[in-house]
């Protein structure tokens, strides 16, 4: 089989390693290749976004299969006008390669199929993005919309800077700018191979996106990269094939849905935070400098895998195998990156950087003027050192690096550092640890969800999960280092209690609560549901969001309110105030009422809502006589599966994860069920009755000692800063134990921790 590979890079270079040692390859060619290139391929000069061009060459060559690099001639076209001149290509559509060509396309896309993300604001003006930096708050993340090779990000924690970058790109033609919240923890690039409806990942692996030691400076392309991640079946484990189920597939999916089939390489740019997974960008292509370190370590030949995936078969590709060595990249830069780079230096010293054993040099922006290789671009060169760890990989690279000259040149010394040391930490990533006879399926900021297995086939029980509660704490959108004892054994206790007060108003979804012994006190087996797309959410005081929404328009939810209201005032009467269930990551919107029946149809829509006002109102009523307001409250509805399956004559597959024609459920059919927590300090404002004034801050049963403590001088922290927040102090983490423990007291009239239940 010919090859014809388009770019020219050092990405492009590692791929026309592996494509040429491909023994089924008889010919690579690339366009326009580069001198490294020219060592493995026949390279033709020309431009690979020059659709005909590049047609006219696949046929005139005969070639068997175009591999697309860079991601310019995706989004030209290139693959559609291959694939329909009969051409197998490897790469997507310019309407699939929208995933990469503009984040705003690709956020649509995320949430139309569940993916975890960060909430983003689309711009189109500086007045929507000063709004959206006021929303977001510090650190700011500022995407340009389109096309940027890597460097249209600015994330910073000056909001002047900010701004400029976001007024630079709105200056363009056409114009736009995404905003987005802040993620915390190390990232992490996935690249999974598709083919329209199957996914075939490759080694994960972690690349540098900032110019400097340390991570600071400004964004660049990538200055190294690294894989594999020894840290990560540790802290994440089980992280690819749980980015596949819930990232991957999901995408792939919704193109498919679309009618825009996406065949390449999704490239899926993760942050590890402390609630999970999410994903950061998408790219349609192989990320630099990643490939270079990836593709060092495959030993399953490629352009095999490739052709699979351009003709719809990557699911007859057998497991891909694996180098056990590690690989380190380190880009030599040019003089000036990543603003203005100086070109035209002499380039020398390659033959014997690559005498150090397990080197190998990749050309990424390097020509040829009268025999004398020269610099042509920002990053020149990415030494890839291969060893037996990553001590040993990272030796060989640096010690290649500095055999290479480059008037002005310059590298990161610190790539892999981390990761050698031990020094990367996944917030949160140990805190929901193995379990045995059940496989950890999610961890989230305060609690993990594990599937119990069956002991004879090892398969997930299909009808139930555990749900269990850690102490861990979140504030300020970070979770805390510090735990609060008891606190997972107090909200768990507390929703039991308040389950069995609610009975006679929805049923709930706790099963049993005889549960392992490592977690016994703090996890309750629960029936698996649909969840319903909407969270319920009814106040009986004015305060928190809602007094912020009614100082702006004299509305919460689209519920009109009477005017004179202040921080603390009751209402007349309670309201149901919903708002979006937005994907894991992203930030719940205020929705009216018509949204929600637009949402779940009008019977599911008022049944929630009599629902949720029900709640609030018992739970007053009872906690009225123990001295304790309940401000608001939010909770959970799911149906049962089989029910719902039944009722709308689908599969319970698909009634568990398919599309739902919620207008079509009757609740008197099929029952509402409450789920996750109910009437506790973390879903809802308790206040002290006795101390209660409209007007001030109440004393409340929950975090907002330790809130009051992190915004305090003494904290020494600043909620501006990328710095995560300060251990908490040994009496703060005392009384906020204390005050959710007086909680549960106070309203149960039991002593905690609760007694065992007699057998």
């Amino acid at each position: 089989m010919k090859v014809l590979l388009l770019g020219a890079g050092a990405r492009e270079h590692a791929l026309a390693r592996s494509l040429a040692a491909d023994p089924d390859v008889t010919e690579l060619l690339a366009l326009p290749g580069n001198p490294g290139i020219a060592t493995t391929a026949r390279c033709v000069p020309g431009d690979p976004t020059d659709v005909a061009a590049v047609v006219a060459l696949a046929m005139a060559e005969g070639v068997g299969l175009v591999v697309v690099g860079p991601e310019a001639p995706l989004v030209a076209g290139v693959a559609d006008a291959l694939v329909e001149a009969g051409v197998p290509c490897f790469g997507p559509s310019t309407a699939a390669a929208r995933l990469e060509g503009s984040k705003a396309f690709a956020k649509e896309v995320m949430r139309s199929a569940g993916v975890p993300t960060a909430a983003a604001h689309v711009c189109q003006d500086l007045a929507a993005v000063v709004v959206a930096l006021e929303a977001t708050g510090a650190p700011y993340v500022v995407k340009e919309d389109g096309l940027a090779a890597g460097k249209g990000v600015v994330v910073t924690s000056d909001r002047a800077v900010a701004l400029d970058h976001a007024a630079a790109c709105l200056s363009r033609k056409g114009g736009r700018v995404v905003v987005e919240d802040f993620l915390d923890g190390p990232e992490v690039s996935l690249f999974c191979l598709a083919d329209g409806r199957t996914v075939l990942p490759l080694a994960p692996a972690q690349d540098f996106k900032r110019v400097g030691d340390g991570d600071t400076g400004p964004n660049t392309g990538g200055m190294g990269a690294y894989s594999p991640l020894p840290w990560m079946d540790e802290q994440v484990p089980g992280l690819v094939p749980d980015v596949v189920r819930a990232v991957a597939l999901p995408t792939i999916e919704e193109m498919a849905r679309r009618g825009t089939p996406f065949t390449g390489v999704l490239y899926v740019g993760l942050a590890l935070t402390a609630a999970g997974p999410r994903v950061v960008e998408f790219n349609a292509r192989f990320g630099d400098p990643e490939t270079q370190s990836v593709l060092a370590r495959l030993r399953t030949p490629l352009a095999g895998v490739l052709l699979a995936a351009a003709e719809g078969r990557l699911a007859e590709v057998p497991p891909l195998e694996w180098s056990p060595l590690s690989a380190v990249t380190v880009v030599v830069a040019a003089e000036g990156y990543p603003a203005s780079p100086v070109t035209g230096g002499a380039v020398a010293g390659l033959t014997p950087a690559e005498e150090v054993e397990g080197v190998h040099v990749l050309h990424a922006g390097t020509r040829l003027v009268d025999d004398q290789l020269v610099s042509s671009g920002g990053r020149v060169l990415s030494v890839v050192g291969l060893g037996e760890d990553l001590a040993q990989a990272r030796a060989r690279a640096y010690s290649a690096v500095h055999r290479i000259s480059l008037d002005g040149s310059f590298f990161r010394g610190d790539i892999a550092r981390a990761a050698e040391q031990g020094d990367v930490v996944v917030p949160g990533g140990t805190a929901s640890p193995p379990l045995a006879g059940h496989e950890l399926i999610y961890s989230g900021k305060v609690r993990g969800l594990y599937a119990p297995l069956d002991h004879r086939t090892g398969e997930h029980d299909g009808t139930r999960l555990l749900l269990v509660a850690s102490d861990r704490v979140s504030a300020y959108d970070h979770v805390l280092s510090t735990p609060v004892p008891d606190k997972g054994a107090v909200l768990t206790q507390l929703s039991l209690w308040w389950f069995d007060q609610l009975a006679d108003l929805a049923p709930h979804h706790v099963v049993a609560t005889d549960v392992p012994p490592a977690v016994a006190g703090r996890a309750v087996y629960v029936r698996r549901l649909r969840m319903l797309p909407v969270e319920c959410v009814a106040r009986a005081f004015l305060t928190g969001g809602g007094l912020a929404e009614y100082a702006a328009s004299g509305t919460v939810s689209g519920v009109r309110l009477p005017d004179g209201l202040v921080d603390g005032s009751r209402l007349p009467e309670p309201v149901f105030t919903p708002s979006t269930k937005a994907p894991a990551g992203e930030h719940d919107q205020p929705i009216s009422f018509a949204e929600v029946e637009d949402l779940v149809g009008p019977r599911l829509a008022a049944r929630v809502r009599d629902l949720t006002v029900a709640i609030l109102q018992r739970g007053n009523e009872i906690a009225a006589g123990r001295g304790i307001l309940i401000a608001d409250t939010k909770v959970e509805f799911g149906v049962d599966p089989e029910e719902l399956a039944a009722a709308l004559g689908i599969s319970p597959a698909d009634a568990l994860e398919g599309e739902i024609d919620w207008a079509a459920v009757d609740p008197d059919v099929v029952d509402v069920i409450l789920a996750d927590e109910v009437l506790t300090p973390d879903s809802s404002r308790f206040w002290r009755a006795d101390e209660w004034a409209p007007g001030r801050t109440q004393t409340s049963y929950d975090k907002q000692v330790l809130r009051d403590w992190l915004t305090s001088p003494d904290s020494g922290w600043d909620r501006r800063s990328d710095a995560p927040p300060p251990s908490l102090p040994d009496e703060v983490v005392a009384l906020t134990r204390a005050r959710y423990v007086e909680a549960y007291e106070t309203l149960t009239g039991q002593t905690f921790p609760p007694a065992a239940p007699s057998a």
